[in-house]
């Protein structure tokens, strides 16, 4: 399974410097999160909506396997709109749950 470490520093600020460990998560484990904020119509089973914030927190959380000691990231941190992270940092975390957990165009093309 893939991994990917960050290491943050204090431009965030404080409380959110130090490592972050990502590892790849399974692929039943994606396909429920991404139910579970999915909204489909009862008869034709076409998407409705879907909450990709939702989706991408949830998976951001589940990949996190390691941060520092104060644990700075929560689920409720991520999808805050008053009390949530800084954008860049979301942007950063984000990032790095989608390479762990997804193909890269190499393990594309090998596939």
């Amino acid at each position: 399974m893939k991994t990917e470490t960050l290491e943050i520093n204090e431009r965030f600020g404080k409380e959110y410097a130090g490592k972050y460990v990502f590892k790849e998560i399974a692929w039943a484990k994606r396909s429920r999160i991404i139910q579970n904020h999915t909204k489909y119509h009862q008869i034709t089973g076409q998407v409705v909506s879907s909450d990709y914030v939702a989706i991408q927190a949830e998976t951001v959380i589940a990949s996190l396997k390691e941060q520092p000691k104060s644990n700075p990231i929560t689920l409720e941190k991520l999808l805050s709109d008053e009390k949530g992270i800084p954008v860049g940092l979301g942007e950063l975390l984000s990032k790095a749950a989608n390479r762990v957990c997804g193909l890269t165009r190499e393990e594309q093309k090998n596939c």
